[in-house]
């Protein structure tokens, strides 16, 4: 289990990182959006120690002077707001009060981390007047190399993460429905400390043996789960560490599809590929190449993004993929899940590892093998 950490030390680690990014950019205060509604919650926390349990909230980071946390008023009670480390301020309207404190502070660049995806219209428009620099990618690269204490929290989501998905396995069975077997690895999740930061779905071919389709779907009480279901396994533990560690899984003696064994032998390749690939300074394109090799050489194309930095919040930058140049560093965590698809665009296969960069070169944390769980 993870052990309790001195937040502030680690916070003032992580002010530090953001303010040498912000400096790169010549900002003058960096906005960080966080939204309950959207799943984006874990970036406020980052930096402030405060879990959003409803609603939204922004984190300012002034280039120099002490970082502030603004809620909607209506917010003041959804949260325990005893846990955060910083200044809290409520207000009707965040966006006008956050554009208010810049104009005194003669602030006129400003960086916005959750601008396309997170800030709210109206908050937005209140920044009318001001520079204002989209800075996902540069917050998400300001935090991509883990602490120590941030480690303790991913292995701890690891360790819940790979139970449950043991205990998914173990309820497994042809003829079960998609919830069923979900709400057996929830109960776990749920009591384990993830409350509801969890995002579990499967992939299957209803009616069909020995394939699994592309599309992830929600875990259905209508979903009647056939002989080879793959699950799609992502938590964050108490500490609010998002990771993602799952295989596919068969009953015995179901006849996988010739593509769908072909598609095993791609993910042993690439497992065996990727730890030597991933090693500090090599690119999130050679680790793509490396261990997309297998999967592109026997024809099969990848449907959703081979891999990503992942964290506080489930995706991050930098993705693991085509021509993505940013350099590894030790320390840094990423998920990989090859998405691999057949030709004709139904055989699937899709397993989840989340992997740490070390100085030799990149370690799956479940230490789980790579193969088809029978049961």
């Amino acid at each position: 289990m993870a052990t309790a950490v001195d937040l502030s030390t680690e916070l003032d680690r992580r002010y530090a990182n953001v303010r040498a990014a912000m400096a790169e950019h010549d900002l003058d205060a960096l906005i960080v959006s966080g939204s309950e509604y959207s799943g984006f919650e874990g970036a406020v926390t980052y930096l402030s120690g405060f879990q959003i349990v409803h609603r939204y909230a922004y984190v300012v980071v002034p280039a120099e002077g002490d970082p502030f946390v603004v809620f909607p008023a209506e917010a003041r009670y959804v949260g325990e707001h005893g846990t955060a480390q910083i200044e809290q301020r409520f207000d009707p309207h965040p966006g006008a009060a956050i554009s208010a404190h810049a104009r005194d502070a003669r602030w006129a660049r400003i960086g916005v981390y959750g601008l396309d995806f997170v800030m709210s219209v109206r908050d937005y428009r209140a920044l009318d007047g001001f520079d204002i620099v989209p800075f996902d990618v540069e917050f998400d690269h300001a935090r991509a190399v883990k602490s120590e204490a941030e480690l303790e929290s991913v292995r701890d989501s690891v360790r819940i993460n790979r139970r449950g998905f043991e205990i998914w396995a173990d309820a497994y069975a042809p003829g079960r429905t998609a919830a069923g077997v979900m709400a057996v690895a929830e109960e776990y999740f749920v009591a384990e400390g993830c409350g509801r930061l969890t995002m579990n779905m499967v992939l299957t071919a209803p009616g069909r043996s020995g394939i699994a389709l592309p599309e992830f779907k929600i875990a259905r009480k209508d979903e009647v789960l056939g002989d080879f279901v793959l699950p799609s396994l992502e938590v964050a533990g108490p500490g609010m560490h998002w990771v993602e560690v799952s295989r596919a899984v068969a009953s015995e003696g179901a006849p996988l599809s010739d593509a769908t064994k072909a598609m095993a032998e791609a993910y042993d390749e690439y497992f065996a590929a990727a730890g030597p690939a991933m090693r500090p300074g090599a690119t999130c394109h050679d680790v793509h190449r490396a261990v997309s090799k297998g999967f592109l050489d026997r024809g099969f194309h990848l449907g959703h993004v081979t891999g990503h930095s992942i964290g506080m919040t489930m995706i991050e930058f930098p993705k693991v993929g085509e021509g993505v140049e940013t350099e590894l560093a030790e320390n840094m965590v990423l998920s990989m899940h090859p998405h691999a698809i057949a030709a004709n665009g139904e055989d699937c296969l899709y397993m989840q590892d989340t992997w740490l960069v070390t100085a030799d070169g990149g370690v799956p944390l479940a230490g789980l093998s790579m193969e088809i769980v029978v049961r």
